[in-house]
């Protein structure tokens, strides 16, 4: 089986959508699944749908796919689908910081030359501004290191509460409690 040609490969990413939406709406994975099949026998719209869960069975005569294999296809298309889409960002976002850091080089270099030439104080102090602001947005400073610790410096103490006394404290705590 190789590669789905271009309209396929369409109706695959609008199935995804589709899935997506439907998730988003808080639809549990059955219903998805029924809604985005391909077999009109399973089909909770009794169509065919383009490219749905279980298309190669459906074109070769088969029985449709189980309940349990539906969901699978559809939790799926969804991690699928989501994995695209923080690609995606995670893309759009790397190119839009090197954006930034293009923008700060720019300031900097006005900002260091009247610094260097004029010995001006304000210029230093944005030319340092500058590159702090650099250094955060490319991840450039030392992380800092926190300890927690307990009383004295000492180990934090950790206790165990029971069922009751969590729902106790909750009940303490609740807006509507009685």
């Amino acid at each position: 089986m190789g590669r789905p040609d271009k309209a396929k490969r369409a109706a695959i990413a609008r199935r995804r959508s589709d899935a997506i939406d439907l998730r988003l709406a808080g639809v549990d994975w059955l219903t998805i699944a029924r809604k985005l099949a391909a077999d009109p026998a399973v089909n909770s719209d009794g169509v065919a749908y383009p490219q749905g869960y279980g298309i190669e069975r459906y074109q070769k005569g088969q029985e449709p796919p189980t309940d349990e294999a539906l969901i699978h296809a559809a939790c799926r298309d969804v991690r699928k689908a989501l994995d695209e889409r923080r690609t995606e960002l995670n893309a759009d976002v790397d190119e839009l910081r090197q954006l930034e850091a293009d923008r700060l080089d720019r300031l900097f270099f006005v900002a260091y030359k009247k610094a260097v030439r004029d010995q001006d104080l304000t210029a230093i102090d944005r030319t340092l501004r500058i590159m702090e602001r650099r250094a955060r947005l490319l991840g450039l400073d030392m992380p800092a290191k926190t300890e927690v610790s307990g009383p004295d410096g000492g180990p934090v103490q950790v206790e165990n509460s029971t069922a009751d006394e969590l729902n106790a404290l909750i009940a303490l705590t609740a807006p509507d409690a009685p």
